[in-house]
Formats: C-alpha cells, structure tokens, sequence
C-alpha cells in the first residue's frame, strides 16, 4: 500500500502542492493545492494510470474550493435552463458538488465544456446524476443518505482501500460453497475462498419453502472473516437478505449498480411491510437496510476496480432486469478468472441487451438454469408480445380485466413497454411496489439497450410517462378499478401469487368469466401461482377460499431468464472456453441436465452441486 502511495507522491512535480493522498476503495485520490495542477494535469494522470493500472483523480484541497452559495449561483448560472436542475448540494469531505439534474447531459456540455467550466470557476469536482422523470422518494431518500453520512464513508473508503492494498498471499486454491440456490430456485448464496479473501456473491431468501435462508451457519462461512458481498441484481431471491449481515455486524462493503442499490432498498423495505402484515418476524430492521446503504460501492458496466487485496471485480450488463449484472472476479492477477452470471437473458428484449461476453479470459462459469431444461423451449420474443397484445384485447373486447402477476422489478416494466407500444385503450394499472419500481427506472436510462435509450433521450417515447398509465396508491383506489364497469389492464405484485394487493384482485374479480389471469413469468414450486397455472379450481386467498372462473393464461418467452439453448449459446461465445461450469439456480432435474448437456455439447467439464458442497477450481 505505502509503496504505490509513495511511488505516487514521488510521480508527482513539486509544483502539484500535493495536500493529500486518499483512498476511496481501490480508488486513489490526489488532492492538490495548486490550481494550475488542478486544471492541467491530465495527461500526466493517464500516464500514472496507465503506469499502476490504477483509477486515479485529481481533485482541489479544501482551501481551494469556493464558498457553497456562490458555487451554486454559478452553477445555475451556466447549466443552461432546460437542463431542469432540481437539486444541487456540496460534500467538501470529497470536494465534490452532487447536481441532479432531468437533463444531465446538457450540464455536462458538448465535450464535457460545461462541466469543465464549473470546476474552472469553483473547483468543486461536479458529480452529474439524473433526476427521476416519476418522482421517486426512495432515490431522493438514498442520494440523501449517502449525502448526509460523507464524513462517515469518506473514512470506510479509505480504510477499504487501505485494506484492498495490502500484502496477499500466493493464491493456491479457490474454493466455492454453495450456501443456497444450487439444485433450488431462490435464497442464492455463493462464497468464493481464497487464502487472502472471502467473497460473498449475492444473499437472498427463498419466497416459498420450509428454510428461506441460505446456509449461513455452514462452517465455511465467517461473518468476521467476510471481506466484501457482491450483489448481481436486485431480485429478492439474489439481495433478500444482505441487510441481515449488517444487522448482525457485518461491516463490509457490498458491490453492485446504482440500480440495484436502489432496488434492494425498495423490495427489501416492501419485504419487512409484508413479514409484518402476515405476523410474522422479518430478519433485519430498517436499520440493517440503512447500512447495507451506507456501506455500499456503486459500479458501472465496465468498471475494473480492486475489492480484496488479490479480487478484481467486473459488472457487465445480464440482460435480466434494471442494473443486473453478469459478475467476473480477477483472482490472484490472472491466476484464475471466475464468472457468475447470477440470473441471465441472453436474447434481445424490450428493455435490456443481450448478457455481456465481452470477458478476455474465463476459466470457470457458475451458471443459472431456471428454464435450462429442453423442454424450456421459449417462442420468439417477437411471437411472445404479439401472443400477449391477441390475447389483451380479446379480453378486452369480450369487457373483461386483464390480471398480470408480476415481480415490482423486472417483468412489470417488461410488459409496461410492450404495453404502451399498441394501439391498445385500456387504462393501465400499476399496484403494490410497481410504480415505485419504475420510476427508479426512469432515473438510469442508461442501463437500458441502445435502441430503448434512444427512443427514451432522443424520440421522446419513454414508455413509464405514457397517459394510459395510472398509479394505484390505496385501498379506495383499489376497489374503484376492481368495480369500475369498463375494461382495464391491472399489472399487481406480487408475480408468484404469494402476496401482496395481486390476491385483492384475484379474490374480486376470479369469479368473473369475462376476465383473465395473465402469467408472464417463474411460478416456483410450492406457490399459489404454480397451483394455479395447473389449473386448480379452488384456492385459499386471504384466508377465504375461492373458485377461479376467469380464464387462465401463460405467455411464454416473456422471461427475463434464457432457456437452455441460449444458455449453451452463451457459454458458447464467451472469449475463452471455461474449464468447468458449475450450475446453480434451477429445480433439481433441470440443474442436473443443463450440466450433462453442457458437457456433451461443449465438452467442458460440468458439477451441479447441492447445497452444503464445496467445489475447488484452483
């Protein structure tokens, strides 16, 4: 650590007026008291880049910066009008200015001008973020937070980053437990071991099941010995239970997109209401939500950065939702390249990208397979929307409502933007987390595909600010929708039927011929929708028992999730053939066939292990 510190400081001219040498995790942060250095010391920086092959930024000491109120007047004064500036505040611990803004891009500037301009006349490093299109308190309240606790993670930063730069061992084995998800749908739990570092990739419950928690008390497993958590997305099934950890004293930090931060923050709070109003006790508290909050590093696409002294981390888009992440860890500098896909689409969809591939060398894939039977044989996704719009408005136009369970993230914003596409007239109906949900999602457009991000930046078609969209807040609101004469699009948490104002709606409206129950996604074993899609008649729902007369319908290939031949494919068309795949996140029998058909397809070598093994890769 004091050697790259040092071999820094001795890079540097004397006329840099060095202040301080800070970490921000693997970050290397050089504040300078010269104002010429400041402005003018980009190509020497990328030489030192490029030199230590570490992230390094220049950024102006206290002295240097300009008082708050006058920094903001001048801000103001050259974002243009229409960039929609809505909130601007100061962390001198980081000497940066936070500018949330609607339209981030004109506060940039062409080539970055206006953002340049800001640091010329402040010295405050500007921090540009997207202000949400759909107002969305939970990322105020975030932003905020990480606002208000600066002092606090400007020393967590710098202790991580003192602690990702020390001395490691020679890596001579890795091994992987398999604390949930393996030979299972839910409560995904992966620790990755080294002699150096332990690496927790995501920590989720199980939504149906006698044991909803991963394996947590396995002797492999140490709290106090967990060095960092990678979560891949924000489904509650991967992130669940990661506030757990600092409920019980994980102090850690935790690895994902802004996306997904956001996200858990949202489903794993909706998680707590729900334990409490079916009586029952919610392992963590709002306080263990908070801290997974403060204690989290928020990465983009592409990002490399150091997370334990010999980990390297990588996010790349998975295809699956909002910010969900293909993960790939750099073990003992090369020694060994590890990727979990963690839940993965490998196939354009309305939303999102086909999952990354672009990794230069993989030796070893831990893989899902939900639908990784051969049986899993999914339509086109052009033949999936048009077979879901045929089947709306026929409803539609016998009078009936269209039920959609759906997830609060992922599959609801899905059929959102199939929805808005049509010509359809319906009033569309938005309940539980869902508009919540979406409005984070109006806040990243950036993590959408090329095509999305174009029609929602430069066409002016956002399909979340569409009229015939329409929040439902409460119970009042709920009922009118359920007795309303005319015929609507209800789209309801949650997707599996095991919660949550979707059974309301069921319990109101599955006496009704005239209306339809429209399955988009997963039913895992042991849910009510699983019972339901067989075609059981009569269910429990809130307590009461009722017939389901309305018709019952499963679209398939909607799935945020790749079916077994985009699976292979996409092993298949990594850079590097892996030496062994290790599959995870499926029923028993699908985990089993997707590695036996691996292996005889593409000859690598191939485990599907139970919870509780221990894989060695090195």
């Amino acid at each position: 650590m004091n050697s790259i510190v040092e071999e820094i400081l001795n890079s540097l001219p004397e006329e840099a007026k060095t202040g301080e040498i800070c970490y921000e995790a693997s970050d290397i942060v050089v504040y300078t008291k010269s104002y010429d250095f400041l402005l003018n010391c980009g190509e020497l920086i990328r030489q030192l880049v490029n030199r230590f092959k570490k992230r390094i930024e220049v950024r102006a000491s206290r002295e240097l910066l300009s008082d708050e109120n006058e920094a903001e007047n001048k801000i103001r004064e050259l974002a243009p009008k229409e960039a929609e500036i809505t909130e601007i505040y100061f962390e001198p611990e980081f000497s940066k200015v936070i500018i949330h803004a609607k339209r981030p891009g004109i506060v940039i500037g062409k080539n970055g001008g206006i953002a340049r301009k800001i640091l010329e006349t402040t010295c405050w490093t500007p921090e540009i973020k997207r202000s949400c299109e759909i107002e969305s308190e939970i990322v105020k309240a975030i932003r905020r937070m990480l606002h208000a606790q600066a002092s606090e993670r400007k020393k967590f930063l710098h202790e991580l980053g003192k602690k990702i730069y020390s001395e490691s061992k020679e890596v001579e084995y890795i091994r992987v437990s398999c604390l949930g998800g393996f030979r299972e749908v839910g409560r995904s739990c992966v620790l990755v071991k080294t002699p150096n570092s332990h690496v927790m990739l995501d920590c989720g419950i199980a939504v149906a099941g006698s044991r909803p928690f991963p394996y947590l008390e396995m002797e492999d497993f140490v709290l106090q010995k967990l060095d960092a958590v990678v979560i891949s997305h924000a489904h509650l099934d991967h992130v669940g239970l990661l506030p757990y950890l600092y409920e019980y004293g994980y102090r850690g930090p935790c690895y994902m997109t802004e996306p997904t931060r956001d996200l858990m923050a949202l489903l794993c709070m909706d998680y707590i209401n729900v334990c409490q109003r079916e009586h029952k006790e919610a392992p963590y508290s709002i306080k263990g939500i908070e801290k997974a909050i403060k204690y989290s590093v928020a990465l983009k696409y592409g990002e490399v950065t150091d997370i334990t002294c010999d980990v390297r981390l990588t996010l790349e888009n998975a295809g699956h939702m909002l910010g969900s992440s293909v993960v790939h860890l750099n073990i003992g500098n090369g020694t060994y390249n590890l990727l979990y896909t963690g839940d993965i689409k490998y196939g354009v969809t309305r939303l999102f990208s086909p999952a990354s591939t672009d990794f230069t060398r993989v030796e070893g894939v831990i893989i899902e397979s939900t639908y990784g039977s051969s049986e899993d044989v999914q339509p086109r996704r052009s033949e999936a929307e048009a077979n879901l719009i045929a089947h709306i408005k026929r409803v539609i136009a016998r009078g009936g409502k269209v039920l959609i369970p759906s997830f609060a993230a992922e599959r609801g914003q899905e059929v959102v933007a199939i929805l808005t596409s049509t010509d359809i007239q319906a009033p569309i109906y938005l309940d539980g987390m869902l508009w919540d949900a979406t409005a984070i999602h109006t806040a990243y457009p950036e993590f959408f595909s090329r095509t999305m991000q174009k029609l929602m930046l430069k066409m002016g078609k956002n399909p979340f600010l569409d009229p015939r969209l329409k929040a439902i807040g409460s119970a009042k609101e709920r009922e009118d929708v359920i007795t309303e004469a005319r015929p609507s699009i209800i789209v309801a948490t949650s997707g599996m039927l095991n919660g949550g104002p979707v059974l309301e709606y069921l319990e109101k409206l599955g006496g009704d011929e005239r209306n339809a129950l429209i399955f988009v996604g997963y039913q895992g074993e042991g849910t009510l929708g699983r019972r339901v899609q067989k075609g059981w008649k009569h269910v429990t729902v809130n307590n009461k028992t009722i017939e389901i007369k309305l018709e019952v319908i499963t679209v398939e290939g909607l799935s945020g999730h790749s079916p077994q031949r985009e699976l292979i494919n996409y092993i298949a068309h990594l850079r590097t053939k892996p030496k062994k795949v290790i599959v995870n996140h499926g029923e028993p029998k699908k985990c089993v066939e997707l590695a036996r058909t691996i292996h005889r397809v593409l000859g690598i070598e191939t485990v599907a292990p139970k919870n509780l093994e221990t894989v060695r890769l090195k």
